[in-house]
């Protein structure tokens, strides 16, 4: 029995599948960029998973990734490793621009899939050479990479230096690609290992107010900047995961001293939900008073303060409290579960039925947004459907 009928979605299911057949990924209808990255974590990651999923019958899934992943090769130029970062469908052409390590390392997992169903290893070669080019490269720190590159010539763009985004899933697909690979070949998993270990020593800081556990950035002149994303906070789920692999418990411990911190800017909050970007201070800036006036009270209270107001759906923070479930069995990560979708209930729900983004979670008079994020049913629904299933499967064996 495959997945999906175990999950009771075969009509959702099949639904999908007729819509599928009917897409054209040979082309665009616009005249705007195709974007690799997206494409490939959201098109082609999805049709093999749903190819796995149901139990490898669909082959017109691969077909079709074959097919989006074909144009999207021409982001590569010769011999250059780094792909661009967008595609012209109509031209058949990249648009030739800076890039960042999170563009071009995060397509390992579902390129070296899809050579696996095809037969053809160009694309794992592709998609696995970029990562290595990124592993090899001079960094500002050891395993940490400048955010930005160059696709033209393969090297770093600046010094930047960040868990956030234009970086942040390069560090997640380095140890899922070792688990996922699993060969003798140890380079990915050493290199997460050594971006770990710098974290640990140049970007693991703590609040002047709660002593709260976050990673900051370092900015092109090597100054450390005390600020954290939501984007950002699947660290600490990237952690748990590496940790638990590794056999490194030191590691997992960090990890839920991180997830503290991130869950922490969900509890301070008036709506009940994190931010888009906030900042603390650190011994390194002396005292509290570098937090700017107005936010030295909400500080003073809760040992951040909100720098980017907004709510855009995303799963970060409850993917790392659904890895903290699941390696401590903690009742406190159900608990934010049953929070978070009382949150999202209270202020997310528009009058039709669906769910929008916020403008300012610590107002509870915020205004919505005019569009529902795609990874908010891939990934938030995903981590809380699964946890609240678990509260009421251990309601159940309660009650018996």
């Amino acid at each position: 029995m495959t997945t999906m009928k175990i999950m009771g979605l075969t009509t959702q299911f099949n639904e999908a599948l007729n819509f599928v057949r009917g897409v054209d990924f040979s082309k665009s209808n616009t005249l705007d960029a195709v974007s690799v990255f997206e494409s490939t974590i959201r098109y082609i990651g999805g049709l093999l998973s749903a190819y796995e999923l149901n139990g490898q019958e669909d082959q017109f899934l691969v077909d079709k990734a074959k097919q989006l992943a074909d144009k999207l090769s021409a982001a590569w130029v010769q011999e250059n490793k780094i792909p661009y970062d967008s595609v012209d469908f109509n031209t058949s052409s990249p648009v030739k621009a800076n890039s960042s390590i999170a563009s071009a390392g995060t397509l390992t997992l579902e390129w070296a899939r899809l050579s696996k169903y095809t037969g053809d290893d160009k694309y794992r070669q592709l998609a696995e050479g970029a990562a290595l080019k990124i592993v090899n490269n001079p960094a500002p720190l050891p395993g940490l990479p400048a955010q930005g590159i160059d696709p033209s010539t393969g090297e770093p763009v600046g010094k930047y230096i960040t868990w956030g985004g234009g970086s942040d899933s390069y560090f997640e697909y380095l140890i899922k690609y070792a688990y996922l690979s699993n060969t003798g070949d140890k380079t990915f998993a050493d290199a997460w290992s050594t971006t770990v270990d710098s974290s640990i020593r140049y970007l693991k800081k703590t609040s002047t107010v709660g002593d709260h556990v976050y990673l900051a950035d370092i900015d092109g002149n090597g100054s450390v900047r005390p600020v954290g994303s939501h984007l950002a906070c699947f660290h600490a789920g990237n952690w748990m995961l590496g940790g638990k692999l590794l056999n490194n418990q030191t590691i997992v411990d960090l990890a839920l001293q991180l997830n503290e911190a991130c869950w922490n800017t969900y509890a301070g909050d008036a709506t009940g939900i994190g931010p888009e970007a906030f900042a603390y201070a650190t011994d390194l800036t002396g005292t509290a008073n570098d937090v700017p006036p107005d936010q030295l009270q909400f500080y003073r209270q809760h040992g951040y303060y909100i720098i980017s107001s907004a709510y855009v759906q995303r799963p970060e923070v409850l993917e790392s409290n659904f890895y903290a479930w699941r390696v401590t069995g903690d009742q406190k990560y159900l608990d934010r579960a049953r929070s978070a979708v009382k949150s999202f209930n209270t202020y997310l729900k528009i009058s039709t039925g669906g769910f929008a983004g916020i403008r300012d979670v610590n107002n509870q008079q915020t205004a919505q947004d005019d569009e529902t994020q795609s990874f908010w049913f891939a990934e938030v629904l995903k981590y809380l459907r699964r946890r609240m299933s678990e509260i009421h499967a251990g309601r159940r064996a309660h009650s018996h």
